[in-house]
């Protein structure tokens, strides 16, 4: 997608062009008249808008924004992308002259817009994909271009290919994104500028990180854990860290999954991908900041090997668990690499995220993913970025009576805390392996990384590539000089 910014420009023949406007009198050279607005009934108003053709083929749609004081120029460039999809439109041309538009803003209206337009269609035949051309081209018409490019260039545009990649990941099937196949692919971010080390299953065996490689027993595939570095900020500096989940595909292993939409199980690894796509941002952008980002990396099977109900495992921090059910996995993934990051790293805050609970999607459904933490300032800061990212975060409890119910007659712990509270108990899990010198969040995203049937034209059908651009903006404000 090619993106850029203007002083000014003409509409093009067979090209889009956008207009946001507080009343008619803004219309773009007088190539939508007054009359043809009124006969429209547009006036202006908060997300009123209509479409007409003028001279030359050129394709007019209006947008008004009311009487705002603050006006979502991301939103309304991202509606009317969404909007041209199968149109054959191939060029967007985002007029903000004349606006209260700042420069963050025109950036944010160019990544909305390339958001909106993201297709994925990799492995759609030529008889079925649309045979007309997807939009191709945005360019932003503005009075600050060159502040507007330097903020798209420098930071939305690095987290916009962030989102793509992310998205590229948890869209693609589970016979090519698997363990080893998903490492090689991050391994080929080297050409950014990052440093990535694949550790395999005999060296997780060696490090103890039985309750990783527990969740992979079944799997003919190997797992893996890929550890990626940044190091943008000072020497000595302590780095920030993000680890993820990324159970390539999950079957529920002998607690199996019911067939109906297991498919969608290839998204299990969105938490990874959310880890992977921040990573490649960090490394476009050159952050001024040390990040190392862990992905545990594994897939989750029914088999003659497949790790039981029942059994006992020892995780890498010598604690104990009695996996009741095999369908609670990914915080056994996380559990190894949640203190191999804090053993190894040491790290000055980290942050995990993970597709880890249905439990969430009822309490918070797909707008807010759930945040949990013990840390005030943390929280916080989450919660800031949030905000200001639009990847949105809702804080629930941790709490003693909560961890209480993970408590085990058999071993030091088990890995479910039965149907209530089920999001929380699961975060207390987490808990267990982070210790208390380490400022840490979970963030449970299995409502906000997958998402069908979305309503924000932001977004497309399946997954997301939620967190990265809360995760970018957490690095940019809490880590960076």
């Amino acid at each position: 997608m090619k993106v850029s910014f203007s002083k000014s420009g003409a509409a093009k023949s067979g090209s889009a062009l956008v207009i946001s406007a507080s009343g008619v009198d803004h219309a773009y050279e007088e190539a939508v008249t007054t009359a043809a607005a009124k006969s429209a009934g547009f006036h202006g108003k908060a997300n009123d808008g209509f479409s007409t053709y003028v001279e030359s083929g050129v394709r007019v749609i209006m947008r008004g924004r009311g009487d705002k004081d603050i006006f979502d120029y991301e939103m309304a460039a991202a509606k009317v992308a969404k909007s041209l999809r199968g149109t054959g439109e191939t060029e967007l041309t985002i007029h903000l002259t004349g606006t209260d538009a700042t420069a963050d803003d025109a950036a944010r209206a160019a990544l909305g817009a390339r958001l909106a337009s993201y297709i994925w269609n990799k492995h759609k035949s030529k008889a079925t994909k649309s045979k007309k051309p997807d939009l191709n081209s945005i360019t932003v018409v503005c009075d600050n271009a060159d502040a507007a490019k330097s903020a798209y260039e420098n930071f939305y545009g690095p987290a916009g290919d962030g989102v793509v990649l992310a998205r590229d990941l948890v869209n693609a099937p589970p016979n090519e994104i698997y363990p080893v196949a998903y490492a090689e692919r991050i391994k080929g971010l080297e050409t950014l500028g990052l440093e990535i080390e694949i550790l395999g299953e005999a060296e997780m065996n060696r490090l103890g990180m039985h309750a990783l490689l527990g969740v992979g027993l079944g799997s003919e595939r190997e797992s893996q854990l890929v550890v990626m570095k940044w190091n943008g900020g000072k020497d000595g500096d302590a780095p920030a860290c993000l680890v993820g989940k990324g159970v390539t595909f999950d079957t529920g292993g002998i607690s199996l999954k019911p067939g109906a939409n297991m498919w969608d199980m290839k998204g299990d690894m969105g938490g990874s991908a959310a880890v992977v796509g921040t990573m490649c941002a960090l490394a476009t952008r050159k952050a001024k900041a040390n990040v190392i980002g862990i992905v545990g990396l594994v897939e989750n099977m029914p088999d003659g090997k497949a790790q039981l109900p029942g059994d006992i495992v020892v995780s890498m921090s010598g604690q104990t668990i009695e996996v009741q059910n095999t369908d609670a996995e990914g915080r056994l993934v996380l559990a190894d690499a949640l203190h191999y990051a804090v053993t190894k790293y040491k790290p000055a805050a980290m942050i995990d995220l993970a597709t880890l609970t249905g439990a969430i999607i009822v309490s918070l459904g797909d707008k807010y993913c759930g945040l949990f933490t013990p840390d005030d300032d943390l929280a916080k800061q989450i919660s800031n970025a949030g905000e200001t990212s639009t990847d949105l975060a809702w804080r629930l409890p941790l709490d003693d009576h909560y961890d209480k119910m993970l408590n085990s007659p058999n071993a030091d712990m088990k890995n479910i805390g039965g149907r209530a509270a089920g999001s929380i108990t699961a975060a207390q899990f987490l808990k267990r392996f982070v210790g208390k010198d380490t400022p840490w969040a979970h963030l449970d995203i299995a409502g906000t990384g997958m998402v069908n049937g979305s309503k924000d034209p932001r977004q497309p059908t399946f997954g997301t590539g939620f967190g990265v651009r809360l995760l970018n903006r957490w690095i940019a404000d809490n880590h960076e000089g």
